[in-house]
C-alpha cells in the first residue's frame, strides 16, 4: 500500500488559528478514524497507513496587511445585517430546501426575531419553518454558511486569491486525496471543475466532501451550473460525499440527486455539532478514503 497524501481545504471561521494548528487538529481526527478502521497494532506496524497532510490556510488571506485582501473583503459575520442580495440568495436557497407545504406555511407566519442581528421577515419566516425540523435551533448555522458561500462565489477577487493559495499545496507526483469541508468543498470542487487540480495525469485520485452545501440547488446556480446539469468528477477521480443528516449545512441530504458518480455515505457525528470538521474526519468512510481502502 502506497502512503497517501491529503490536501485539506478548510471552511470559514479559521482566521484565528494557524496552518500548523489546523494540521495538528486534522491529523488527530484522521488518525483516530484510521486507527479505528485498521486497528492500533496494524497502524503501529505499518506507518504508511498514516497519510501525510497539507492544509493551505486560506483564511490567512483575510488578515489585515498590505499583501492581504483587506477589511473591505472580510466575510460577513453574525454582527452584520444581511444585504438585499444576501437576503434574496438565502430565500432562494431555503425555498429549495422547504417543501411546497412548508413554503406556504412560511408565508402565513408572523415573523419574530431569530438571532442577532434581526433577520429580514422573508428569511425569518422560512427559518421558523425550517427550525421545526431541527429543534436545536441550528438553522442559524445554515444561514451563516449560505452567506459565506455566496460571498466567496460573488467576489471574484477573493475567489481567485483563495484558489491561487490552495493550488500551491498540490504537486503532480504524490498520490493525493482532497478533503473539502463545508465552504472548502465548494472551493475544491471549483478548482476541479476548472481543471486547476485533479486534471488527467495528475496525482489526485480521490475527492472527499464533508458537510458540503453543494447539494443545495441555489449554491449550484450561484456557481453558474444550470439546474439540469449534474455535478461531475473526472473519470479517474473517485468522489465520496460524507454527510450527517443532522448537519443543517448539507440540507440533510447527500449529493446523489445532483451529481453523477458520487458515493453518498451517511454518518452520525453526534449531537454537539454535526457539522464539525473533526467529527467528519474521524469517521470510518473518511479513514477508508485517506488510506485508499475505499471500495
Amino acid at each position: 500500500m502506497e502512503q497517501q497524501h491529503i490536501v485539506g481545504v478548510h471552511g470559514i471561521k479559521q482566521g484565528r488559528t494557524s496552518r500548523r494548528e489546523l494540521i495538528k487538529d486534522w491529523n488527530k481526527a484522521l488518525n483516530r478514524g484510521i486507527t479505528a478502521l485498521h486497528g492500533q497494532d496494524v497502524v503501529r506496524s505499518d506507518p504508511r497507513l498514516i497519510p501525510t497532510l497539507e492544509i493551505p490556510h486560506w483564511s490567512s488571506l483575510l488578515a489585515r496587511g498590505a499583501d492581504r485582501l483587506g477589511p473591505s473583503d472580510f466575510f460577513p459575520d453574525d454582527s452584520t445585517a444581511l444585504t438585499a442580495d444576501e437576503e434574496a440568495f438565502i430565500v432562494e436557497a431555503m425555498d429549495d430546501l422547504l417543501t411546497p407545504q412548508e413554503r406556504a406555511l412560511a408565508e402565513e407566519l408572523d415573523p419574530t426575531t431569530l438571532g442577532l442581528p434581526k433577520l429580514p421577515p422573508s428569511v425569518t419566516r422560512r427559518a421558523m419553518v425550517y427550525d421545526r425540523r431541527t429543534p436545536d435551533s441550528v438553522v442559524g448555522k445554515l444561514i451563516t454558511c449560505l452567506r459565506e458561500v455566496r460571498f466567496y462565489l460573488k467576489h471574484p477577487n477573493l475567489a481567485s486569491k483563495v484558489q491561487e493559495h490552495v493550488v500551491k499545496a498540490f504537486s503532480d507526483d504524490t498520490a493525493t486525496v482532497v478533503i473539502g469541508h463545508s465552504l472548502g468543498s465548494v472551493i475544491a470542487y471549483d478548482l476541479i471543475r476548472q481543471e486547476q487540480i485533479a486534471a488527467p495525469g495528475t496525482a489526485v485520485h480521490t475527492f472527499v466532501t464533508c458537510g458540503s452545501p453543494l447539494g443545495i440547488p441555489a449554491v449550484r446556480r450561484a456557481m453558474n451550473i444550470p439546474g439540469p446539469e449534474l455535478l461531475a468528477m473526472p473519470a479517474h477521480v473517485k468522489w465520496l460525499n460524507v454527510y450527517d443528516p443532522d448537519d443543517v449545512v448539507t440540507g440533510a441530504a447527500g449529493l446523489a440527486l445532483g451529481a453523477r458518480n458520487v458515493t453518498d455515505v451517511e454518518v452520525d457525528n453526534g449531537n454537539i455539532d454535526p457539522h464539525a470538521v473533526q467529527a467528519y474526519l474521524r469517521t470510518l468512510p473518511v479513514a477508508r478514503a485517506a488510506t485508499r481502502s475505499l471500495s
